[in-house]
């Protein structure tokens, strides 16, 4: 590596634990090999200290996961397929124990074909990150698999149309957690009559599986200079990562 990779990568990291300081990650910090007098030392999630993380209970064999992305991609069930670039299936660990669900995909995802790659997205990949996974490890979907116009709210006829796609997914993923990213993701998985701000950071239930909801990673974008939101989403994640290392 020379003087500039190591400068930029400083600079990455630097950025990063700013970002996570932001989040309000309690890091914790284990001794390693002592050199000379002094002990090194290395910063470690919550998660990776408590055990790491490993796939969940096995799911359907991949050709039938291959048939259900085919449906989604060629799907003519809503009005919304004729502005779409492509379909945005979904992506991520097949066996994951814990899964992300949004609202819709925007333009950058249209355009990409990939969940959450836009700034919202970059955003939850750190959140992910912080809290010890990688992309990989996890599995990342939205309720709605076309993009909306200019990215407005799906409408009710959508979110009918739209939502077996992903409720199979659930049924194939059957994750442990699923944590619910803005009111469009909860109002489908909890279907409660309260508000966002009062359903956010408390557990519900949809078919058994827990269901955190939180604020959409759009939202923190936003207000990005509000670090008090970002810290209530990191306490929201705080009580997955609880829920799963229990």
């Amino acid at each position: 590596m020379n003087e500039k990779e190591k400068i930029d990568s400083r600079q990455e990291l630097k950025a990063r634990l700013e970002f996570f300081r932001d989040l309000g990650v309690e890091f914790l910090v284990s001794p390693r090999k002592k050199a000379g007098k002094s002990q090194t030392a290395a910063v470690e999630s919550p998660l990776l200290i408590a055990g790491g993380f490993s796939g969940g209970p096995a799911t359907a064999d991949s050709e039938e996961w291959e048939r259900l992305i085919r449906k989604i991609m060629s799907c003519q069930a809503c009005p919304l397929f004729k502005g779409r670039t492509q379909a945005v299936p979904g992506e991520g660990n097949r066996q994951a124990k814990l899964m992300f669900v949004g609202e819709a995909p925007g333009r950058d995802e249209d355009l990409q074909g990939r969940p959450f790659v836009g700034r919202a997205g970059q955003l939850l990949t750190k959140i992910i990150q912080a809290m010890g996974f990688s992309r990989d490890q996890v599995y990342i979907a939205n309720v709605i698999k076309c993009r909306p116009p200019e990215n407005r709210t799906p409408r009710p006829d959508e979110v009918k149309a739209c939502s077996p796609y992903l409720l199979r997914q659930i049924e194939l993923i059957k994750p442990r957690v699923i944590v619910a990213l803005g009111k469009v993701a909860t109002d489908f998985l909890l279907q409660s009559p309260k508000s966002m701000s009062e359903l956010r950071g408390n557990f519900g239930e949809f078919q058994g599986i827990p269901v955190m909801p939180t604020f959409h990673p759009s939202y923190l974008v936003r207000n990005e200079g509000n670090k008090e939101i970002k810290k209530m989403v990191w306490e929201d994640m705080k009580k997955v990562l609880k829920l799963l290392e229990s």
